[in-house]
């Protein structure tokens, strides 16, 4: 791919929204209306990062959130490349939130509940493949409209880069950006699995509803190159006041 191509007036550095969210809607767009092909190779970090007169953390987040949409995948040693659509398979598209609570009139808000180091117990060993007793990265927060909360999350990621953790990470506590800044292993693919439930007394008081409640409930895996898991979350969606949309999209198939 050229990068002439792309259209770098489309990324606004003084705009609110995150440089590397644009760029990452940028190839997303470009993607989905076929001016980058299935197949088709993305360009290295470095040249993105020069184009964009940005940094190639930036790239690495929005190469991320491409992997986690199905819209790309990485294959050690060669690079990241176009998927191809997969017809076999719905997806559920989970939206940025902010983006879509805004585009509805409504004021995003988020809240961090809590961040600390946690030792993995059995479900944590399990989810993440660590022995019992692994330090884990714990994050817990709640999204909000017009202040009602709509979302709990709790995530996890192996922890060993063992450096502090900034205010300003707390801005996107996303697994992937968890995994990048913490963990050794940048994430390559994502998988989310969508089932229903109702809220424990915990989520009944997070979110503010009765006992019982019905929810949506995905939980989120992201692997490294090797298909190892590096990060695990679990986002509990009021079913009174949240949709989630299906759609048949991009999903990385790299058989031959």
């Amino acid at each position: 791919m050229e990068l002439q191509r792309i259209n770098k007036e489309k990324v606004d550095k003084n705009s609110v929204i995150p440089i590397y969210y644009q760029i990452f809607k940028l190839f997303e767009e470009y993607i989905i209306k076929g001016k980058l092909k299935p197949g088709e190779a993305l360009p290295p970090e470095h040249e993105i990062a020069e184009t964009f007169e940005i940094s190639r953390m930036t790239v690495r987040r929005a190469i991320s959130e491409l992997i986690n949409a199905g819209l790309v995948y990485s294959q050690k040693g060669k690079g990241t490349f176009v998927a191809k659509p997969n017809l076999n398979q719905v997806i559920f598209e989970l939206g940025d939130f902010h983006e879509e609570i805004t585009k509805k009139g409504m004021t995003p808000s988020s809240k961090l509940l809590g961040v600390r180091i946690v030792k993995a117990d059995k479900i944590l060993s399990n989810k993440l493949e660590v022995p019992i007793g692994t330090n884990c990265l714990y994050f817990s927060l709640v999204l909000s409209a017009d202040n009602e909360p709509l979302v709990y999350e709790k995530k996890y990621i192996k922890y060993s880069k063992q450096k502090p953790i900034l205010e300003t990470e707390l801005k996107d506590p996303s697994l992937s950006n968890l995994a990048v800044l913490h963990g050794d292993h940048f994430p390559t693919t994502s998988k989310r699995v969508l089932h229903a439930s109702i809220v424990t007394e915990e989520e009944a008081s997070i979110l503010e509803v009765e006992l019982n409640t019905p929810v949506f409930v995905v939980e989120q895996t992201i692997y490294d190159f090797d298909k190892k898991p590096v990060g695990w979350g679990r986002s509990i969606y009021r079913g009174d006041r949240y949709k989630l949309t299906s759609y048949i999209g991009w999903f990385a198939n790299t058989s031959k």
